[in-house]
C-alpha cells in the first residue's frame, strides 16, 4: 500500500493511497455482482476509508463496496468498458463515474491486423518450421502458400473505435472491407468498406473475418458452427474482442475437417484458458492457429491515454466541472469540490 500527499492550488491538502492488485500477473474475473476484476471487495472497501475519489481499472466496485464508502463521490475508471463498476448502485448514491473510451482503441486494431496477416501469409507456421531446423521451400507451393489482404473481402462484425480502425487500415491495404453494424451510420462507412446485409452475409461474402462486437446475452455464442459453415472453404477467423462471441468448439471442429483454415485467438470464454482444449490440441498438431494471451489492447500508449484520461477526470472533479465522459453524473456536484476559479 502506498501513501502520500499534496497540495491542490488553494493549498488544501490532499492525501492518495495506492492499492495494488494481483492483475496483470494473475487473469480478471467475476467479483462480486461485477465482472472483470481483479481484487476482493474487503480490501477496496478497507483502502476506501475515508475516500472522495478512486480511480482505478479493476477494482470491484460492487454495491456492497459502494454501500460501505459513504464518502465516494468520484469513480474514474481508466478503461472502455466499466463492467468493474456496479453502475446502478453509483447513480443511487449520486457518485459521479467518468471512463476512457477508446483508450486501447489503436493497440487493439493494430493486433488484430497483425493476427490477420499472421494468418493470412501463415507467419507462424513458416517461423515455427525454421525453430525445428527445417527449411519449407513447400511453403511457396501454390496449395501452401498464404494470401494477401489486398483484393481479398475481409469482414467485421462490429465496427466501433477498433473495428472502424481496423477497416481503415485494411482499406489502405486493397481490401474489400465489409461491415455487419446494425448500429452503424451510413455515412460512417463512406469510403471505407460496405455494409453487408445481414450477418449471414458477411460470412457468406469474407473469405476472413474479424470480431468486434461486445459480449452482451444477445451476442454470447451469436459465431456459432451454423455461421462458420456459411464462410467459403479455407476461410479463416480472428477474434481480439471478447471469447464469449465466438462458440470455440465449432470452430474446432470447423479447423479439424477442414472447413476453416485457420483462426487467431487473443481472448476466449474462460481466462486463463484450459490448456487441453481441442483448440490447443490442434494448435500442436500444425493447424494454422495464432493463439495470444489476451494482450492486444496492451500498449505503452494505451496505458500513456489512460492516466491521462482519468487525471483529467479528477481535475474536472476536484475543479467543479462536469466529466469529459461521464457514465453515471449526478445533478448536482458537491459543493464541497467546487474550488473558487
Amino acid at each position: 500500500m502506498f501513501r502520500a500527499s499534496l497540495e491542490n492550488k488553494l493549498g488544501d491538502r490532499i492525501v492518495i493511497s495506492e492499492l495494488e492488485f494481483p492483475w496483470p500477473d494473475e487473469p480478471f474475473g467475476t467479483v462480486g455482482e461485477v465482472d472483470e476484476a481483479s481484487g476482493s471487495e474487503e480490501a477496496v472497501i478497507s483502502a476506501l476509508e475515508g475516500v472522495s475519489a478512486v480511480v482505478t481499472q479493476l477494482a470491484p466496485l460492487t454495491e456492497r463496496v459502494l454501500e460501505a464508502s459513504p464518502q465516494l463521490k468520484l469513480i474514474a475508471v481508466s478503461r472502455g468498458g466499466p463492467t468493474n463498476v456496479n453502475l446502478e448502485a453509483a447513480r443511487r448514491r449520486g457518485i459521479r463515474v467518468a471512463n476512457v473510451p477508446g483508450r486501447n482503441g489503436i493497440a487493439t486494431a493494430e493486433m488484430t491486423v497483425g493476427l490477420a496477416l499472421a494468418l493470412l501469409r501463415r507467419i507462424p507456421l513458416a517461423h515455427q518450421s525454421m525453430m525445428e531446423n527445417q527449411w519449407r521451400g513447400d511453403l511457396y507451393r501454390w496449395d501452401a502458400v498464404g494470401q494477401e489482404a489486398a483484393g481479398s473481402v475481409i469482414g467485421l462484425v462490429g465496427a466501433g473505435a477498433v473495428g472502424l480502425h481496423v477497416a481503415k487500415i485494411f482499406r489502405a491495404m486493397g481490401a474489400d472491407v465489409l461491415v455487419y453494424d446494425p448500429y452503424l451510420p451510413d455515412e460512417v462507412l463512406h469510403g471505407v468498406g460496405r455494409r453487408a446485409a445481414s450477418l449471414e452475409d458477411l460470412f457468406r461474402q469474407s473469405s476472413l473475418v474479424s470480431i468486434h462486437a461486445r459480449l452482451t446475452p444477445e451476442t454470447a455464442n451469436m459465431v456459432n458452427a451454423e455461421l462458420l459453415e456459411r464462410m467459403p472453404p479455407g476461410g479463416l477467423l480472428v477474434n481480439a474482442a471478447r471469447g464469449g462471441v465466438v462458440d470455440y468448439d465449432a470452430v474446432a471442429e470447423s479447423l479439424q475437417r477442414g472447413h476453416l483454415a485457420g483462426a487467431a485467438f487473443d481472448v476466449y470464454p474462460e481466462e486463463p484458458v484450459d490448456f487441453g482444449h481441442k483448440l490447443f490440441e490442434l494448435a500442436r498438431k500444425g493447424h494454422d492457429l495464432v493463439l495470444t494471451p489476451h494482450i492486444a489492447g496492451a500498449s505503452r500508449e494505451t496505458a500513456r491515454r489512460a492516466a491521462e484520461g482519468v487525471a483529467e477526470e479528477v481535475r474536472r472533479f476536484l475543479d467543479g466541472e462536469a466529466a469529459l465522459n461521464p457514465l453515471v453524473e449526478p445533478e448536482s456536484p458537491d459543493p464541497m469540490f467546487q474550488a473558487a476559479r
